[in-house]
């Protein structure tokens, strides 16, 4: 998006205003702008913003969170619908409910969340160039800002809900993630906004218990391939590897992978380097844990999650080989929910595996333990319950 067409424009006392426009999901500028405040009823933000306008907000800022909550619950009254058809469906023709596609009800999940985020997203707010809020009863999310955006030299408009995200990332990275397969004194891990955060610790788990490859014993060196917040960086340097190479190209995880090693004391045992995918030497041990999902993200979080067409995934095996030294491993840290939602099968894995020149060692397997497991009334709640978190142990044939 160029400079010209990162600005929002519109009309607001015979005035025309033009401000930089500020999203981090890479959404383009609103074209249809309404001045709102607090006597906007939600019915009417509603109605508006399915038809496409977007709310810059002049009244207060408690009142436009209440607003927000207001269009969350409008916006949910679709799904519950469909759910509540879909059970009623189930009871009078049983066969006909399981016999919808996954892959189907994952696509029809993807559609109902893009329309929620739209209307959501339309609640707009006025930055002023030090970060603060011009508005009654505003917080203070001048360091929450400052993280993510910088120094500004103008004012700016951001959606509410990325403002809540950037207040709410400011908040976890002063807290910390607990991470329980560390060594006591140091389970602590910072996320920055944009990072995706290591929540789900089965799959650190995983790389805390499996066995460490004998090619360790020649050369202590580990590459941790799409390092994030550098979680399995720490796992591996606490088990006794001597040196890690993380890589990424996000800018947001790099900085954040090095402060969360700085953090840890692993500043000097664990180096972060900006590269796509493997750094230019051969490990004894190469681990990765990519997008789990084969779909296009629609924000750059979501990068964690969706990966087009398995391209990591893909570009990770096929290159892994040439890394590896003799009796070296690499480590795939993946779930099986895609193949859950038919969005790729365990043979086109295999057949990935196998086309690459590696054997699978040994298959290690958890289930996940988060709420969307027990959660009924998630679409995806059958492949969520039958997921399985794997560890593949992988060797050059």
């Amino acid at each position: 998006m160029s400079d010209r067409d990162n600005r929002m424009r519109w009309t607001e006392e015979d005035a025309v205003h033009d401000v930089r426009w500020q999203s981090e999901k890479g959404l383009p500028p609103p074209k249809k702008v309404v001045i709102a405040d607090d006597t906007l009823t939600a019915d009417t933000a509603y109605r508006l913003a399915s038809e496409g306008s977007a709310f810059l907000w002049r009244g207060d800022y408690q009142n436009a969170k209440q607003l927000l909550q207001a269009l969350a619950r409008r916006a949910e009254r679709p799904v519950k619908r469909n759910r509540k058809k879909i059970a009623s469906q189930a009871k009078l023709n049983p066969d006909a409910v399981n016999a919808i596609e996954p892959k189907a009800v994952f696509n029809q999940h993807r559609q109902a969340q893009a329309q929620r985020a739209r209307i959501l997203d339309a609640i707009l707010i006025p930055l002023l160039a030090n970060h603060t809020i011009p508005l009654r009863r505003a917080p203070d999310a001048t360091k929450a800002c400052l993280e993510v955006f910088g120094n500004r030299a103008d004012d700016y408009v951001l959606s509410l809900r990325e403002l809540l995200g950037v207040i709410s990332a400011h908040e976890w990275r002063k807290k910390g993630v607990v991470i329980p397969s560390l060594k006591e004194g140091a389970q602590r891990l910072f996320p920055h906004y944009g990072v995706f955060s290591p929540l789900r610790g089965e799959y650190v788990e995983l790389v805390a218990m499996a066995p460490l490859p004998p090619a360790l014993k020649a050369k202590s060196l580990a590459f941790d391939i799409g390092i994030g917040t550098g979680v399995l960086a720490a796992v591996l340097a606490q088990r006794g590897i001597q040196r890690i190479i993380g890589t990424d190209q996000d800018p947001r995880a790099l900085d954040c992978a090095t402060a969360n090693m700085q953090q840890l004391g692993l500043g000097q045992q664990v180096e972060i380097l900006n590269a796509d995918l493997f750094p230019p030497e051969k490990a004894a041990l190469i681990v990765c844990n990519p997008p789990w999902l084969p779909a296009r993200p629609s924000s750059p979080i979501e990068r964690a999650i969706y990966d087009p067409d398995s391209a990591m995934l893909k570009s990770f095996l096929s290159q892994l080989k040439e890394h590896l030294l003799p009796e070296g491993e690499g480590w795939l840290i993946l779930s099986d929910l895609a193949e859950h939602l038919q969005l790729r099968s365990r043979d086109q894995l295999l057949s990935w595996i196998a086309e690459a020149g590696l054997a699978v060692i040994e298959k290690m397997d958890a289930r996940p333990n988060h709420p969307k497991v027990s959660d009924a009334s998630d679409p995806l709640h059958q492949a969520r319950k039958a997921e399985v978190t794997s560890l593949w142990r992988l060797a050059t044939v």
